[in-house]
């Protein structure tokens, strides 16, 4: 059977979604440990490959003119940055896969944060094969989101909820760490209990390192995602937030060899400590490819259309919203308002006036004027904007009909 051509958009679209996933699951092979997922972050590490090569290919055949090959540099521009993200990915499954030593620290306070990623392969007597992920609702009844699943040797990122399941595919999640024993059970496996955190009166260098390893690995996640923000909003603010969250990556980078240093002297085997050296430059890898990708906005020509509808149509689509005055969302904290849950767009970032908040906790409280940015499915934007009253004019990307007040 010939091989169906791709677009240029089909294949940027394509390396982005599973570049993104490579993080999420590179992370996850950490936390647990596990083995199977820094494997397949190995695949899809191959997969990202073949996608860039066959869009240079693409973007090689397309450019007959000059001012071809100059609109479309953009396109390969971005295709260098997804590739960078990729690689740190692949470095970082590597760190599990060759056992160069992570800390028992660093995999307790990642592990137990308030959402983690995992896989779970549906195995022969369970509970999931044959059903939709509509019927199934496993956001409801365990917190987790399907958002990826692997069926051989195809993937499907981003099911749709008419996606039926197969006996035998390997399933990505987000949510709540307790919801992954949840799911493993409905899949036919057993539930891996995870130790609680251990706790303790001072902070040592070690736990200090952590920390910092923790915001690094944090900010490297915003600084992607506010990157692919910067350029389909064309946002020029946005893409210096990014250049500056990329200065606070060095400085964390920085801070985390010194406390590294200084943990090494207290260890018995400081060797432990190899691991997490490679991820701290993995992580600042990845926001360096973040800013890269920004400078696309800073030409004095707007980005090629193809890269904003490769962003628009992405399985992930960018997020934005206000908080109105009077709006339920006024006064209330991102947990109270369930956001994810209700929307399942994840916020990553929330302007105050002239200030950015990465990450914001469930116990953030939202004002009128907060603009909240995020990611998700597409259908989850203009449920975003209803939840917080932003009310755009009529034909505008986003725009909701607003409610009658009671």
């Amino acid at each position: 059977m010939p091989k169906r051509k791709r677009t240029v958009k089909d294949l940027l679209v394509g390396a982005k979604d599973a570049a993104e996933l490579m993080v999420d699951l590179a992370y996850a092979a950490i936390f647990f440990g596990d083995d199977a997922l820094a494997r397949e972050v190995l695949r899809l590490e191959d997969v990202v490959d073949d996608l860039l090569v066959d869009l240079r290919a693409v973007c090689m055949i397309a450019a007959r003119t000059r001012d071809d090959a100059d609109q479309l540099a953009g396109v390969l521009s971005m295709a260098v940055s997804i590739e960078g993200i990729a690689d740190a990915a692949e470095d970082m499954a590597r760190v599990v896969l060759k056992d160069l030593g992570v800390p028992g620290e660093l995999r307790d306070d990642l592990r137990h944060a308030e959402e983690v990623t995992a896989r779970v392969k549906i195995r022969a007597d369970n509970q999931l094969a044959g059903s939709s992920l509509r019927d199934l609702a496993l956001p409801a009844r365990t917190g987790m989101w399907v958002i990826a699943i692997r069926r051989d040797v195809d993937w499907i990122h981003g099911p749709d909820a008419e996606e039926v399941l197969r006996k035998r595919d390997v399933l990505f999640l987000q949510g709540p760490r307790e919801g992954v024993d949840m799911v493993r059970v409905l899949a036919g496996g057993v539930p891996r209990e995870l130790p609680p955190p251990t706790s303790q009166a001072t902070l040592s260098n070690l736990d200090r390192a952590v920390d910092l390893m923790i915001e690094l690995k944090d900010v490297s996640e915003v600084a992607v995602g506010l990157a692919y923000s910067a350029i389909l909003l064309r946002d020029e603010t946005l893409a210096s937030e990014v250049s500056a969250i990329e200065d606070r990556s060095d400085d964390l980078f920085h801070a985390l060899e010194g406390w590294v240093l200084r943990a090494a002297a207290e260890l018995e085997d400081p060797e432990e400590l190899r691991g997490m050296l490679h991820l701290a430059a993995a992580a600042e890898r990845i926001v360096d490819s973040a800013q890269s990708m920004t400078r696309v906005i800073e030409e004095e020509v707007p980005p090629h259309p193809i890269i904003a509808a490769a962003l628009s149509e992405a399985e992930e689509i960018v997020a934005e919203a206000i908080v109105a005055p009077g709006s339920k969302a006024e006064n209330r904290t991102l947990g109270e308002l369930r956001v994810q849950t209700e929307t399942g767009v994840e916020v990553l970032a929330i302007q105050r006036a002239e200030r950015w908040g990465y990450r914001p906790r469930k116990t953030w409280t939202l004002q009128a004027g907060d603009r909240l940015l995020g990611i998700g499915p597409e259908e989850g934007a203009p449920m975003l904007r209803k939840l917080t009253g932003d009310v755009r004019p009529e034909g505008e990307e986003g725009w909701v009909e607003p409610e009658d007040e009671d």
